[in-house]
């Protein structure tokens, strides 16, 4: 059940109400409002965020850095970068060297070379960066599929 409403919720959080979501899976919506603060409560449901065209917003470009931090300032190197103007997101990765990543936007090159200075000023090592055309977020189609194979959380 609870997979089945975080589907629902990925799809379009928006414009989904609890009433939409216990349509869906025939629970009353009391049910599912219940199930909502309780994977609010144990942090599954982190926030729920805007996803932001940013070239329409004016920020035509968009990268994504890849670097290289100590594995034992990972960490606190990752939470540092999020605080730099024009980081919208950053990734730990667990393993290999290329261990941080990190999204940002611009209005130039210039606003991205900053970006990548603060980020090295940091402490972050550089490996690459992409200039990312777009990026699509979806549903995790898994949560259902888990449901159909009798699993339910």
């Amino acid at each position: 059940m609870d997979r089945s409403i975080l589907y629902y919720l990925q799809r379009d959080a928006r414009h989904t109400s609890s009433s939409d979501i216990a349509a869906e899976l025939d629970l009353s919506p009391s049910t599912v409002r219940t199930r909502l603060n309780k994977l609010e409560e144990s942090g599954i449901i982190r926030g729920y965020n805007i996803d932001i065209d940013y070239d329409e917003a004016g920020y035509p470009l968009y990268t994504k850095i890849i670097c290289t931090a100590p594995v034992t300032e990972r960490d606190e190197l990752a939470k540092a970068a999020r605080d730099v103007n024009g980081v919208t997101a950053v990734r730990e990765i667990m393993t290999g060297k290329r261990n941080v990543y990190v999204n940002a936007i611009g209005k130039s090159h210039d606003d991205l070379n900053r970006v990548a200075e603060e980020l090295d000023a940091l402490g972050l090592e550089i490996v690459d960066e992409q200039i990312i055309r777009d990026e699509y977020v979806c549903s995790y189609h898994g949560f259902l599929d888990d449901d159909l194979d009798g699993e339910s959380g």
